[in-house]
Order: C-alpha cells, then sequence, then structure tokens
C-alpha cells in the first residue's frame, strides 16, 4: 500500500525559492575591508542566480551535469553560484584554494571542468595553471584583480558583472530528479588522491533542513551567521543553503580571515552565530586578548573540523560566547553529530562534561563502533572502536570521474555500506560520541593505545602554551612513542620541563612524552586542521629540533 501523499522532489531549487520570496528582505553582507560592506537581500541574491544561469546556458553552453567550479572566497558571488548551478541542473564544483598545484589541476581534470568562476583576487593562483586545465574552455572572473595574468590564457575569460547585466531577473527552472547531482566537493587527499563526493539535490535539502533543528544550529531569521568555514570546504557545512530556508543573515568575510578584520566585523555587523575549525577561533581569542572587542552579539560558535580544546571552550565561555562542538566530514555533508547537552544536565557539572564530546547522532545519521576483530562494540562510554555512519547525506561511494564507475574502496566502505570514518572514539547509552584520535594518529604503545588528541588538549590548557600537536614516532622498546610538538605564546617562560610536569596532573604517567620540540607554527592542511603527516615526516627526516625528557 502507498501513501496518498504528493511526490514533490526535495531539490535546491526548492530553497532557493523559499529564502528568495519567503525571506526575500533577508541578507547576504560581503565584506569589503572598506567602510561599508556589500549587502545584497536574497531576493536579489534569486534575481542574479537566475541571470547567472541564463549567461551560463546561452552563452557559455553549460548543459545538464556538467560541472561548473568555483574558485572564491566566501560572497555573494559565490552564494549566487551555489544556487544557480544546481538549480539549471549542471554539478557546481568547488575547489579548494589552499591545495598545491598538482593536486588541483587532477581534480579539475578529474572532474572534467568546463567552465571556472573565480575572484579577481584570486587570478594569481589560478591563470598560472590554465595551460594545465584542458577541460576547462571559461573562466568568468569576479570582482577587482589583475586581469592582466590572463593574457594569452587559452579559456575565454568573461567578466562575471558583464556576463549577467542583460539576461533576465527569473528562469524556468527544470523541473529535476531529487537524486540528480547538484554539487561535488573532493577530499583534501592526504594519502593518495584526492576523492570526489557528489551531494544530491535530496541530500541536500535533506541536510538543510537538519542544520536549522533546534538540537542542531538551531538558527531562526533574527540570526545572522558569520560564515568563517569556506565555501569550498564541504558547502560551508551546508550553511548557503540552510539560511535561505530559515532566512537566517550570512555575513560573509572574503579573504579578510585574519583574526583582526574578523574581530572587526563581529563588532561593526554584530552576528549572532559563527562557524569555523579551531585554529580561527585560537587566533581570534588572542586577538581579543591583546585587543578586546565587544562580541556579546554572538550567543553561539559552531566548532568543527577538528576538536576544540576545553580551554578555547572555556576562554569563549568567559567571553560570554557559547561554543557548540559538532562532527563530520566531506562524506557526511558534513553534519554527523552536534553536542547540544541534555536538557537534565543544563547548570549542573555534567553539562561541560557533554559540550566537550562531538555530540549526539542526529536523526538522519546513524552510527557504530567497530572493533579491531571486527565485531560491533556497544554504546557504554568506554568500549572504543572505528566509528562507522550511515544515511541520507552520507556518501555511499566515490566519484569515478568523467565516464567511469564509481569506487567504493574496502577500506571506507563496509560490505553492507557503511561509511568507514577513520575516527576513534565511543559512544555513550545515551548516543553521545567521543572522539579520542584518528585511526591512522593514535599511538600504539607497548600493546597500548594513547590518544593523541588528550595528549594536545592537555597541553593547550598550559597558559604558555598557543598550540600543540602530537604524533606518534617509532621507538625501539615500546613500537611507538608520542612525539609533543608546541607552538609557545609570545613571552612564555615554560620549558619542556614544565610542560611535562604540567601534563603528569592531567594524564597517565606512561603517556607522558619523551620526546619535545618547540616550533614556529604547527604544519597546516587546506582546511586548518593540524597536518600530522607533515610532522611525521619532519622528524623521519630529522628537521624538528627534539629534546629528550
Amino acid at each position: 500500500m502507498l501513501s496518498t501523499m504528493q511526490d514533490v522532489p526535495l531539490t535546491v531549487t526548492r530553497i532557493l525559492n523559499h529564502g528568495a520570496t519567503v525571506h526575500g528582505t533577508s541578507q547576504v553582507t560581503t565584506w569589503t575591508g572598506e567602510s561599508e560592506p556589500q549587502r545584497r537581500s536574497f531576493r536579489e541574491i534569486g534575481a542574479r542566480a537566475a541571470q547567472l544561469a541564463h549567461a551560463l546556458r546561452e552563452d557559455l553552453g553549460v548543459g545538464e551535469d556538467e560541472r561548473v567550479a568555483t574558485f572564491m572566497w566566501n560572497n555573494a558571488e559565490h552564494v549566487e553560484a551555489y544556487f544557480a548551478v544546481p538549480c539549471m541542473g549542471a554539478v557546481l564544483h568547488t575547489l579548494n584554494l589552499r591545495l598545491p598545484a598538482e593536486q588541483l589541476t587532477w581534480i579539475v581534470g578529474h572532474a572534467a571542468d568546463r567552465v571556472i568562476i573565480v575572484n579577481g583576487s584570486l587570478l594569481g593562483l589560478i591563470a598560472p595553471l590554465l595551460d594545465r586545465m584542458p577541460s576547462v574552455e571559461h573562466l568568468v572572473v569576479s570582482g577587482p584583480g589583475d586581469r592582466s595574468l590572463l593574457d594569452g590564457a587559452r579559456a575565454r575569460v568573461h567578466e562575471y558583472e558583464d556576463l549577467i547585466a542583460a539576461k533576465p531577473t527569473d528562469y524556468d527552472w527544470p523541473e529535476l530528479d531529487e537524486r540528480r547531482a547538484a554539487a561535488m566537493c573532493y577530499t583534501s587527499g592526504t594519502t593518495g588522491d584526492p576523492k570526489g563526493v557528489v551531494y544530491s539535490h535530496r541530500s541536500i535539502y535533506l541536510h538543510s533542513m537538519q542544520v536549522n533543528m533546534s538540537q542542531s544550529m538551531g538558527l531562526t531569521d533574527a540570526d545572522t551567521s558569520l560564515v568563517v568555514v569556506p565555501q569550498f570546504h564541504v558547502n560551508a557545512w551546508g550553511l548557503p543553503h540552510a539560511t535561505f530556508m530559515t532566512g537566517v543573515g550570512m555575513l560573509m568575510p572574503d579573504r579578510f580571515l585574519q583574526p583582526a578584520p574578523l574581530a572587526e566585523m563581529i563588532e561593526a555587523e554584530r552576528p549572532s552565530h559563527a562557524a569555523a575549525v579551531p585554529t580561527i577561533w585560537q587566533g581570534l581569542l588572542a586577538e581579543l586578548t591583546a585587543k578586546p572587542r565587544d562580541v556579546s552579539c554572538m550567543h553561539q560558535v559552531t566548532i568543527g573540523g577538528a576538536a576544540c580544546p576545553p580551554s578555547l571552550m572555556e576562554a569563549f565561555d568567559r567571553l560570554g560566547v557559547r561554543v557548540c562542538h559538532a562532527w563530520g566530514m566531506t562524506e557526511t555533508s558534513p553534519l554527523g553529530t552536534v553536542s547540544r547537552p541534555p536538557a537534565h544536565t543544563i547548570g549542573t557539572d555534567e553539562e561541560f562534561a557533554y559540550r566537550l564530546t562531538q555530540g549526539r547522532f542526529p536523526a538522519g545519521v546513524e552510527g557504530r563502533l567497530i572493533g579491531p576483530d571486527g565485531s560491533r562494540l556497544p554504546w557504554d562510554g568506554e568500549s572504543a572502536g572505528e566509528l562507522e555512519v550511515r544515511g541520507p547525506w552520507i556518501a555511499g561511494s566515490y566519484y569515478g570521474g568523467a565516464g567511469g564507475e564509481d569506487i567504493r574502496p574496502e577500506d571506507k566502505f563496509s560490505a553492507d555500506g557503511w561509511l568507514k570514518t577513520g575516527d576513534v572514539g565511543v559512544i555513550s547509552a545515551d548516543g553521545f560520541l567521543t572522539l579520542t584520535d584518528r585511526a591512522k594518529d593514535v599511538i600504539k604503545s607497548g600493546g597500548e593505545w594513547i590518544s593523541s588528541v588528550d595528549l594536545e588538549n592537555a597541553l593547550m590548557s598550559h597558559p604558555d602554551v598557543a598550540e600543540a600537536a602530537v604524533v606518534a614516532v617509532p621507538d625501539e622498546k615500546w613500537g611507538e612513542r608520542p612525539l609533543a610538538t608546541v607552538v609557545l605564546k609570545e613571552e612564555a617562560t615554560a620549558d619542556y620541563a614544565a610542560l611535562r610536569d604540567f601534563l603528569a596532573t592531567r594524564v597517565a604517567k606512561w603517556q607522558l612524552p619523551e620526546r619535545w620540540a618547540f616550533v614556529a607554527a604547527v604544519p597546516k592542511t587546506s582546511v586548518g586542521k593540524f597536518d600530522k603527516k607533515v610532522l611525521r615526516r619532519q622528524y623521519a627526516h630529522g628537521e624538528l629540533d627534539v629534546t629528550r625528557i
């Protein structure tokens, strides 16, 4: 027996139409570094998205399922592409600005991108690579930048504003199958070639609904979200789509991602929410410590991409800014868990412990833990295993390239279709996930596991420590032992012995590192996470000044 409900496809087009009409007066504000930001209403974004779709179809010949790439900062034009491209039936492909040239050219070729929309300020990065991107026929340039860098370019060059200027402000959007590809993003490719994840209209729609749930980010049209997390990184954690569903204003930082301009825009524009990885907030905290600003407008900061050190959460609490921990990855769209403590713990000693977890699985995500022997482990808060997940916005395979078969590597997907996340952790009886490490970063010492994350969090609670990263290094006696690399704050006086003594009060004695190194900065990946493979390589090549104590 089937239902009597209408079969209306869940598409990005419906998100766009809803936002541009019901929430037409909500705004996308782009920081310009000048006295007045650029402001566009959702209604204007919808009209300009229609103009862009006309230009892509009529002038550049973009057909259904063809890939249109973006090489852009977070700004209004990027939001317009977020909607124009998938709504016309093509596929939006966001390119990571921080990838090395070899990976970037490989990704463009693998995706067979025909068009790249690029911010003028980024021409110096993209122009030298165009000859190595044979699939790219058109380059659409938005905003100021040195156009002479494109002299002699093989691809045809168009000005964004000129291209859309005379186009109609409405578009007869096609009725699409909700399972059709809408957008794609490639993993950072820390091992092997990057892997393409293709999001459907349906997965984006359902993910957007979950982002807006009170147990997730819980934003309303009374909020403005400072979207620091890059639009090239997993759909900016779903915020551009989710905000169009609920009318949440967006404050877009464009290229002004340094702590000082972020503090300035918070003070000037008064956002109530913000989202970014921990390293962004550590920099902002240092800026606010050196030069206090009024950030009381921010009721909530969503931190994901890496574990939030407890000391960082406590520091923002003192500023009146509540940190909400979340976990996800490219393959999970990315929302996997969000840490909203149970109601009965609010105001008790238990509340902070819950906030430090990665959070509870939403209704659209199922999670399970698998032990080293392949057995399924209980949700008891103690049994640690690799996290596997499944759900309607979780990847079931990777893109196989133009004309190729999608791929399902055994090390990434279980035989029954669950995604192997590569994260190790425990799950409490009430469904709260606590990650203890990445499977590849767990330190296996004398038959016991040491969590690098626990050591890092403990070190970063020391008042002299700005950043700390811990990696496993070979040890003749124990197989592996931890190496602690530490970035000290300016005018810090702590030495290795003091840090080890401090750590000894917080972790078991057998977990204490014997190897220590002070570094100017911890290497970061293209999305701001600690790049531990670089640290391991530096240690192996003798490039770190290591002291044993």
